[in-house]
Formats: C-alpha cells, structure tokens, sequence
C-alpha cells in the first residue's frame, strides 16, 4: 500500500492518525520530516505531531498512546538514531503493535546502511553502543533485535529515493 493513496483507503474509525513516525534529531525533523508532513497534510492523511503533547503530559505514555492509535508507523533511522533511547524504546513498541495489531511499519533509511541498523556496526553501532553503556542487558537485548528486525524489513533508501524522485521531474 502507498501512503499516497488516498486518505480513506489508510484510515479507520479505530485509528486516530494514520502516521506515526519515529525519528531521532532536529536534523530529520526540520528536512524530510517536515516535507513529509506537508504532503501528508496536502492529501489529508493525519500524522501524529510529537509538538502537539501538552506540556503537563508525561511523554512516553502519550507517544506509546500514538503508536497504538496510529495505523502506520515510518521508521526514519539515520546514523544518530540508536543515540536516543527513546527511539529505541519507541522502536519496541512500534513491533509490539506490529505483531499484535497488525501495525504496518515502513522503513527510511537515511543516510546509514540497513545492515549497520540490523548489525549495529558502523557509526550506527558506535551510537548504539554509547547508548547502552549505562542499560541493563534487557535493554541492550531487546533494542538489538528490534533494530535487527526492523533493519530486515525493505524499506527505502533516502538517497536513492531522493535521486529517483529528482529524475522523475
């Protein structure tokens, strides 16, 4: 299915977004992000804003809150990505919802190799492993084999997308 099919054959009377997305840095959210978010707005398919959580909200109640409510969820890993934990706990329940409920997970692969997201080697690794220098072995665990297998599923390579896209116009 592409999300640019049109917004009724992506929502549901059970689903309050149709998108969630899972990102780490400023970076992301003010390129590809956003670009995403206005065509999404365009073609009147609902995104959750992590902007939007009111300030007295505790967040990782509300952002577990939106995975549930949302029908998709675009995971954007980038290089710095496995530098959050929030990411990575995110990243969890994003599969938890996946096997469950049958939540569609799509991948953007931004500027890293999805075998160093599914190895967590190179930079990628790097940055994992700073993470979890100061977690308990459950954590380490269970982020890795939640990058394992979101790294095995296809996704999109930003730079080819991006190239395949400019020749198109």
């Amino acid at each position: 299915m592409s999300l640019m099919d049109s917004p009724s054959s992506i929502s549901s009377c059970n689903y309050r977004f149709n998108v969630f997305s899972s990102f780490h840095g400023p970076n992301v959210r003010k390129t590809l992000l956003s670009h995403m978010r206005k065509q999404f707005n365009f073609n009147g398919i609902t995104m959750f804003d992590d902007q939007g959580i009111e300030r007295s909200e505790e967040i990782v109640p509300s952002l577990k809150k939106a995975i549930k409510e949302s029908r998709i969820s675009i995971v954007i890993l980038s290089k710095k990505y496995a530098l959050s934990r929030w990411c990575l706990d995110e990243l969890v329940e994003i599969l938890k919802c996946k096997e469950v409920m049958g939540h569609i997970v799509m991948t953007i692969f931004y500027g890293v190799e999805p075998s160093d997201v599914r190895k967590q080697t190179g930079e990628f690794g790097f940055h994992f492993n700073e993470t979890c220098a100061h977690r308990t072995d459950e954590d380490k665990q269970n982020w890795s084999k939640a990058l394992k297998d979101v790294g095995n599923i296809a996704g999109e390579d930003f730079l080819r997308w991006l190239v395949f896209i400019l020749r198109a116009y």
